[in-house]
């Protein structure tokens, strides 16, 4: 996420090349922003635990967000004096936390789930269900490639998930006619691409293109919905 500021690009380029998620990095940047423009634009390295008590305050008791944001606040902060400025926030910062409960989140039954499912653009459908059955996250169930999915086994690998973690998630049977289609309709776009000259091969990270792409087949590597990454 790029932006006018040198000094939160530098931010950004470090936290891409450390394989921070984009939705961190974003969540990240907003914040170490916030706190800059509320103390007057003033560097990050002339200013200390006074200003970040001062700013978490300011958030508890005039902007009244929940003790979540104010939590992701102060980690976005605390990452900015450890990886960036090297000076670590004391661990005894002293100020007022966030009183405002977090909302309750509303759970659809699984008739509803059902109304909404019929209710999808069918080139969503698949995403949805994968969303739904197996807990991927929006940018997991977009980002999935054809090797990750294993039909024998009936369940999925997300590499890098939250946290960088990598895990195995269920495959929910009534979405295995649909992925089957799914890949057969990619490996169709692969076929028509490898007869463009311009075409580059499938984008896959340094490592496991090194590794990986000169032994498996080109399908394998491509993203189960091409069109929507």
């Amino acid at each position: 996420m790029k932006t006018k500021s040198p000094f939160l690009n530098h931010i950004n380029d470090y936290m891409l090349l450390k394989q921070y998620s984009p939705r961190t990095v974003s969540t990240y940047l907003k914040w170490i922003s916030a706190f800059i423009h509320f103390h007057g634009k003033r560097h990050p390295s002339s200013m200390g635990d006074n200003e970040v008590e001062q700013y978490l305050e300011h958030l508890a008791l005039n902007a009244n967000v929940s003790r979540r944001t104010q939590a992701t606040a102060l980690n976005s902060i605390s990452f900015l004096y450890k990886h960036i400025i090297k000076n670590e926030l004391s661990l005894n910062l002293n100020f007022a936390r966030s009183k405002r409960q977090p909302k309750l989140p509303i759970v659809m039954t699984q008739d509803e789930v059902k109304l909404l499912m019929s209710r999808l653009d069918k080139r969503y459908y698949l995403i949805a269900g994968l969303m739904y059955g197996s807990g991927l996250r929006s940018m997991e169930a977009v980002q999935l490639r054809v090797q990750d999915i294993d039909f024998d086994c009936k369940c999925l690998r997300v590499w890098n998930g939250k946290g960088q973690k990598h895990r195995v998630v269920t495959l929910a049977t009534e979405l295995i006619p649909l992925l089957r289609n799914q890949i057969a309709q990619v490996d169709e776009y692969l076929r028509l691409d490898i007869q463009n000259e311009q075409y580059a091969g499938v984008w896959m990270p340094h490592a496991l293109a090194k590794n990986t792409l000169q032994r498996i087949n080109r399908l394998l590597g491509s993203s189960c919905f091409p069109l929507i990454n």
